[in-house]
């Protein structure tokens, strides 16, 4: 028997508007619910969108810096975490390549027999496919075609593989930059335009081409009357009615997250809460509630198993090509190097320079202070004996132009752990900390690859600079920290993304991913966030009683 939610400010609140949230807003509000979703970061259009990464006011994001992009990254001592935010989360600034992962990531992990996920699964992909509009890259630039010929000198040619991408393309041989109706949702969605292969997929798509969030799953949810709370970041979120377990319904406390004064903090209330804060953001959240008591019952495995994808990022550059190697999408094709690696051509538009600060010559060897000496010792070479091709090569000026970034990925196991402690050098208050073993900060054969990258294209292979001083590996797939797993004591989350200890409180982000996947993440994210919200039954229906089951297998 339905109970009535007359006297709650919304039926549900979604705190994050990625590709976890905003799924879930679509679907809650297709089932007649009333949904709220709270974003820290800012909305963004066509019009508000930088036009370079050197606009580093309306590109990264640091409020307390007056910063307000939609581009941040988080140090850690173990990984440094590249992640988006804004109204439709990490896909303004993500390159839209939506790949399924192998079979093999359900076999893996402590999702590993809670369901029949290879069966399951596939339905899914489908559903999230078609909503991001994702159809296989016909608009390859010189950099995909480099990075073909590479492949065919070392034998791997065979592997080569056009990226599937959520971009509205030009049938082939017609020019891009055409404006139409609406193509995927029959005319319930916004006009779309062709993409003009500008390469400016990850700095916001100013031409109306990408598939952000807030033109398909979060613009359908808006219409069906769901609510967006732009710059607005939840700080508490607390039982009702002297409950332990939210049977009673939750409070929700936010405050704006774009000012130091003036905050503006509010209360609403809500049946169910949905954490779509992305995996680091729902973890430190989390974090944070089960420390002050808000949410004491969350399980002590929450930070356990966070995963990286076992990446690393290098580069090419070829200063003074004669090919500007900035166009194209944001990713457009990709090579298997062995079974459990794949590289893939990753570009920024032309004048988005900033990026070039943090690479470097190549530099191998073990990781350490002998890998530093060696750095500096390659450097002062390169310096001594070819001092303006070593100094045009850092110039961070036409980088973009002229660099092909190499991003390599590994389906392999391994993971850290993220802790909520305090620093020695600010003991006042508690951070998330990362702890465990080091992920290896670069992949020999990826190294190898870009070598020969460079010697095919007459340029010279690069490293990230933070690899090489403080042996941190970067990453754009933080995964993992709220895993499903089939109890409290392996997990955060079951089968159904439903919160151990809570009832109708859900996790729907890549924190709930229990297996480094090997390829962007975005569409299982979508893919397993529809399957979550596929057991809520509609509004008329509901008794407001859902809870976690701790199961050996499901069904």
């Amino acid at each position: 028997m339905a109970t009535s939610s007359a006297s709650y400010d919304f039926d549900f609140i979604v705190v994050g508007s990625g590709f976890g949230g905003s799924v879930t807003a679509h679907r809650l509000t297709e089932k007649g619910y009333k949904v709220a979703v709270m974003e820290m970061g800012c909305r963004w259009t066509p019009d508000n969108l930088p036009h370079s990464s050197w606009s580093l006011n309306r590109w990264f994001w640091r409020p307390s810096l007056a910063l307000r992009g939609f581009f941040s990254m988080r140090f850690f001592r173990h990984v440094t975490i590249l992640h988006g935010c804004a109204v439709g989360g990490g896909s303004i600034t993500y390159a839209c390549t939506l790949l399924r992962p192998p079979d093999k990531v359900w076999d893996h992990g402590s999702w590993r027999g809670l369901a029949d996920w290879k069966s399951e699964m596939p339905e899914h992909f489908e559903t999230a496919s078609r909503m991001l509009g994702v159809t296989e890259n016909n608009i390859l630039g010189p950099a995909d075609f480099l990075l073909k010929r590479v492949a065919d000198s070392v034998g791997v040619g065979n592997t080569f593989y056009r990226t599937h991408v959520a971009i509205l393309q030009s049938p082939a041989g017609e020019p891009g930059g055409k404006t139409v109706p609406d193509p995927y949702f029959g005319g319930e969605g916004p006009e779309r335009t062709t993409c003009t292969a500008c390469g400016g997929c990850m700095m916001g798509c100013r031409h109306g081409a990408k598939n952000t969030l807030d033109q398909n799953y979060l613009y359908l949810a808006e219409k069906r009357g769901a609510k967006v709370f732009a710059e607005t970041r939840v700080i508490d979120v607390r039982p009702l009615g002297g409950t332990t377990d939210g049977n009673a319904g939750y409070e929700v406390f936010t405050v704006k997250s774009t000012t130091r004064f003036n905050r503006h903090r509010r209360r609403f209330t809500c049946r169910g809460v949905v954490f779509s804060a992305s995996s680091l953001g729902t973890m430190e959240l989390l974090f944070h509630l089960k420390d002050k008591g808000s949410l004491p019952n969350i399980s002590h495995q929450l930070g356990n198993h966070v995963r990286t994808n076992s990446e690393s990022l290098l580069g090419v550059r070829v200063p003074g090509s004669k090919e500007d190697l900035s166009k194209g999408v944001a990713i457009g094709s990709g090579i298997y190097i062995d079974e459990h690696t794949h590289i893939e051509a990753v570009r920024y538009p032309e004048g988005s320079d900033t990026m070039s600060l943090l690479t470097t010559i190549l530099t191998g060897g073990r990781p350490g202070p002998g890998r530093v000496a060696l750095w500096m010792r390659n450097l002062v070479v390169a310096l001594l004996l070819h001092p303006f091709k070593t100094l045009r090569l850092l110039m961070p000026f036409r980088w973009a132009r002229e660099c092909v970034i190499l991003l390599c990925m590994q389906a392999l196991e391994g993971h850290i752990d993220m802790r909520w402690e305090r620093h020695l050098f600010w003991p006042f208050r508690k951070f998330l900390v990362s702890r465990g073993h080091k992920v290896p900060t670069f992949i020999p054969a990826a190294n190898e690859f870009a070598e020969k990258f460079a010697r095919l294209a007459g340029g010279t292979a690069m490293s990230m600079l933070p690899e090489i001083l403080f042996n941190v590996p970067g990453t754009a797939h933080c995964l993992g920290g709220s895993v499903i797993a089939d109890s409290p004591d392996r997990g955060v989350v079951d089968y159904r993304n439903r919160v151990f200890g809570y009832r109708n409180m859900y996790v729907c982000d890549g924190s709930v991913v229990a297996a480094n996947l090997g390829v962007n993440p975005s569409l299982t994210i979508t893919a397993l966030t529809e399957r979550a919200m596929s057991f809520i039954p509609p509004a008329s229906a509901t008794n407001w009683n859902d809870a976690a089951e701790p199961v050996l297998h499901a069904g």
